[in-house]
């Protein structure tokens, strides 16, 4: 890699990242769940992560606020969560929920290992 890839910009945002990156790697360690890290650290599940949130925000809390309580926000986002993973069909899938999706595949999982 070009040394100016390698620079480290030191802003106040990352201040301390590296610390947790290698906090977090040490407790997946300790815990003993294998981790979805890259080479340089990062977690391919934030890039996921992020994109679920802003999801979230566009349909939950924008869409529907602004929110007289914390409760009724945090309500709001159990529905959405649920409606997210039992109810809402899901093109690439079928048309079907993910979670119908999911046990799908579990079944097919058990119907593999019972057939070898």
């Amino acid at each position: 890699m070009h040394a100016a890839r390698q620079r480290w910009v030191d802003t106040p945002q990352r201040q301390g990242s590296q610390y947790v990156s290698i906090r977090y790697s040490e407790r997946l360690l300790q815990a003993e769940i294998d981790s979805s890290l890259g080479s340089t650290g990062d977690s391919y599940d934030n890039t996921l992560a992020e994109t679920i949130n802003g999801l979230y925000k566009i349909e939950v809390v924008r869409k529907n606020g602004p929110w007289k309580t914390i409760e009724a926000l945090e309500w709001e986002a159990l529905n959405w969560v649920h409606w997210f993973n039992q109810t809402r069909l899901l093109g690439p899938i079928g048309h079907i929920p993910p979670a119908e999706f999911e046990a799908l595949y579990e079944r097919s999982q058990q119907e593999c290992l019972k057939a070898a």
